[in-house]
């Protein structure tokens, strides 16, 4: 299945039950059908009402839009984008929707940020200009449109010019009930005994039933016990019109034609359970509509699905649904063919037999659950190529256009992100989300941060206070008695284990050692010494590669300041030879890495490796550290040329394919910071170009072609899916993109320092 696995969360928007009609029953039927078939998924629902004071809704109905208020399909757009929705279901129909043709539908379709799956329920074959223009401009809004009937497909070609590629089509559902004989259900209906007709759906002229009477006599003649149910609530919009006229005319007519004991008209809207049993109850059903012009029916398709012998006028669904000997077709407006159509059913049981099991045959391709699951391809099918028109659409730019200059830095979502206490975890969109807490993760990256900007004397008004604040945090996160950071706190500012990762603790280290290294600070320094010194042994007891490496890169920063320190040495030694026999027992020639899977913050490993192998001199773990960061970076490069970090969601197994989604900024800061160490060791300008090309995925050369970094905000979106940015902006990719941006900002200062004193040399 394409991308099914990811789906979180997709919208169906139509007419909705306790409403009655049958877009709202379809609706409501692969709404349900989904949401059983994928028990993870939300499924909320966007509901059209045509009351004014609406309907009492079951509680999946998030939003309600009232038919003919322009407005409210806007407000429904914000609301569907806000709420993150990975697809958005349409059911449409010309008059469901307000404005002139349903045009009110499309301007919530303008407004949206995710992919659109529209189901046609009608296709004109002789549209007016307005419902051609509505058409037209619906098809290009959606990213797929369904269809329930080839029939649909072949006009959508024909006459809107729809491409093959975007037209999908998917029968119309029907319930799963077992093959039964129909006396079994006749007894809960009064009708043992007897040879039942059905006809059910929303009364309306344009149904046909009164041929179906005047074919009765006939019928009665030969079938004395015989009995038509006409099985449906008049449609509301007749009744608000004529009333009961339609309903009582024919009833006139039954008692004029001297029928009147074989019709019995129930005039309710019955749920699917009922209508199950009705079904399963007739002998024969009966759809004797007017016209061709029907592209679907959600009866017909019940009837054949459920195994039912059926008569029908050769409309459009019909024709096609009945081919192969599933019904028997008669000319429209034809009580004599109608006649003896069913009496030659009746009286013909093997063929009436196999008619029921052709038709019950492919109706196992009709159930609701095949279709919701034929649904869920397509949703998938349709968040794949929203993506691929994005990144098209932004290919079509070029990279001076997407990436000029380095944009300014911007401290505002960090400070949001911070208190007294650290630096919260996550946020909702730009909020701060409470509930998550804090972590030392993401406060040691913040003093890492602060202490960056405070070496580059980035006059920053707010950089002391939020060094203050994180470095407050790792204080107290370091348990002195086990030696051991702790990694979360919740908001109620209790720690919520004894122990935290050893990559947390790592994380630690690498930034408590950056800030003994540069911090122009004497008491910082010396308060982050005492720390290093406490955690740094404890890391020998560590098993995890990535803690391994962010130790080490700490050591580096640490002895920057100093060098004559034998216990740091001896640790950044000994983690480096364990990072070595780990290449030695796993690489491979097809494979030049240390563990059996490429996860999370990658390249930070041959980082580590290569600071060490040049400043201990190791030839063999420098080049060691260069080779694996090629490979990696190698791997994590499109085909067209972007950065294309391994995806979180699965990473990248031995002998797999790598997942493309979700891209994380971790890995794409991992890669900036690992490639400008590359470039400072080899002055080799192919790893500036990495880091800039791994950098520029922030800013949009990406599979999606849209911005990570939110440049209103200063903050950072928290990866790619496979067709959106995730739009909350949390303190782990917010901090990705700044301390990717510092270090960028840094080389750039250091390469014009070099090119303008190189110019004045000569």
């Amino acid at each position: 299945m394409h991308s099914q696995t990811d789906l979180r969360k997709v919208a169906f928007l139509g007419d909705y039950p306790p409403r009655r009609c049958g877009i709202a029953t379809f609706t409501a039927d692969l709404r349900n059908a989904t949401a059983a078939r994928f028990p993870d998924l939300q499924c909320p629902v966007v509901a059209i009402s045509e009351r004014a004071d609406g309907y009492a809704y079951p509680p999946e109905v998030r939003f309600e839009i009232p038919e003919q208020d322009l407005e409210s399909y806007r407000r429904a757009a914000d609301f569907l984008n806000f709420a993150n929705m990975d697809v958005l279901c349409v059911q449409h129909e010309y008059g469901v929707y307000g404005g002139p043709c349903g045009s009110h539908l499309l301007a919530l379709l303008r407004e949206l940020r995710m992919p659109v799956v529209t189901t046609l329920h009608t296709i004109l074959r002789d549209p007016s200009p307005e419902q051609r223009r509505v058409m037209a401009e619906l098809v290009r809004l959606s990213t797929r449109v369904v269809v329930m009937a080839a029939k649909g497909v072949e006009f959508l070609q024909t006459i809107y010019q729809v491409p093959d590629s975007k037209i999908e089509l998917i029968p119309h559902g029907i319930p799963d009930v077992p093959f039964v004989d129909p006396d079994y259900y006749k007894d809960r209906f009064g009708v043992e005994g007897r040879n039942v007709l059905l006809t059910f759906g929303l009364l309306s002229p344009n149904k046909g039933i009164e041929h179906v009477l005047q074919a009765l006599p006939r019928i009665a003649a030969a079938h004395p016990d015989v009995v038509y149910i006409v099985l449906g609530a008049t449609h509301p919009h007749l009744v608000r019109e004529q009333g009961e006229a339609y309903r009582l005319g024919l009833e006139l007519l039954a008692k004029k034609l001297g029928v009147e004991t074989h019709v019995v008209f129930m005039n309710r809207f019955v749920e699917s359970e009922e209508l199950a049993e009705f079904l399963g109850a007739a002998d024969v059903y009966i759809t004797p509509y007017l016209n061709e012009a029907q592209i679907t029916s959600g009866t017909l398709a019940y009837s054949v699905g459920v195994g039912k012998a059926v008569v029908s006028t050769p409309y459009w669904h019909a024709t096609e649904l009945l081919a192969d000997g599933r019904g028997v077709l008669v000319p429209f407006a034809a009580p004599d063919a109608i006649a003896d159509a069913v009496i030659g059913l009746f009286e013909d049981e093997g063929a009436r037999l196999a008619m029921r099991r052709s038709a019950y045959r492919l109706g196992r391709e009709m159930t609701w659950t095949h279709v919701a699951y034929r649904y869920a391809e397509v949703f998938g099918r349709a968040r794949e190529a929203r993506a691929a028109t994005r990144v098209a659409r932004a290919r079509a730019r070029t990279l001076d256009q997407r990436v000029q200059n380095l944009p300014p830095l911007r401290l505002d979502h960090l400070v949001r992100m911070t208190d007294q206490v650290g630096l919260f975890q996550h946020a909702v969109f730009t909020i701060p989300e409470y509930s998550h807490g804090y972590c030392t993760d993401d406060n040691a990256r913040g003093l890492l941060l602060t202490t960056m900007l405070e070496e580059m004397s980035e006059e920053v008004p707010e950089r002391r206070g939020l060094a203050s604040s994180y470095a407050a945090f790792l204080h107290h996160a370091f348990d002195r008695g086990r030696g051991r950071f702790r990694n979360f706190m919740g908001f109620d500012r209790r720690w919520l284990e004894e122990t935290g990762s050893e990559d947390s603790h790592g994380r630690a280290l690498w930034a408590l050692g950056t800030c003994v290294g540069r911090s122009r600070g004497q008491s910082r320094r010396a308060w982050a010494l005492d720390l290093f010194e406490l955690g740094l042994e404890p890391v020998l007891e560590f098993t995890s590669p990535r803690a391994w490496a962010f130790t080490i890169i700490g050591i580096h920063e640490y002895l920057r300041a100093l060098s004559g320190d034998r216990l740091a040495n001896r640790v950044r030694d000994e983690l480096t030879a364990r990072l070595m026999d780990l290449f030695h027992r796993v690489a491979g020639p097809d494979w030049p890495w240390l563990e059996e899977i490429v996860a999370y913050d990658n390249a930070k490993i041959p980082h580590a490796l290569i600071l060490t192998g040049r400043w201990t001199n190791q030839d063999a773990v420098f080049r060691q550290g260069l080779d694996s960061l090629a490979w990696l970076a190698d791997h994590q490069t499109a085909s067209e040329g972007h950065f294309r970090p391994v995806g979180s969601n699965g990473f990248w197994r031995r002998g797999a394919e790598p997942a493309r989604f979700d891209q994380q900024p971790l890995e794409a800061h991992a890669m900036v910071s690992a490639c400008l160490e590359a470039f400072r060791s080899t002055n080799d300008r192919v790893w500036f170009t990495r880091a800039r090309r791994a950098f520029e995925w922030f800013l949009g050369a990406n599979d999606l072609g849209g911005s990570v970094y939110d440049a209103t905000s200063g903050g950072c979106r928290d990866g790619l899916h496979p067709d959106r940015a995730n739009q909350n902006q949390g303190a782990e990719s917010t901090l990705a993109f700044l301390l990717s941006l510092l270090e960028m900002q840094g080389m750039q200062n250091a390469l014009s320092a070099f090119e303008n004193q190189t110019d004045l040399a000569t």
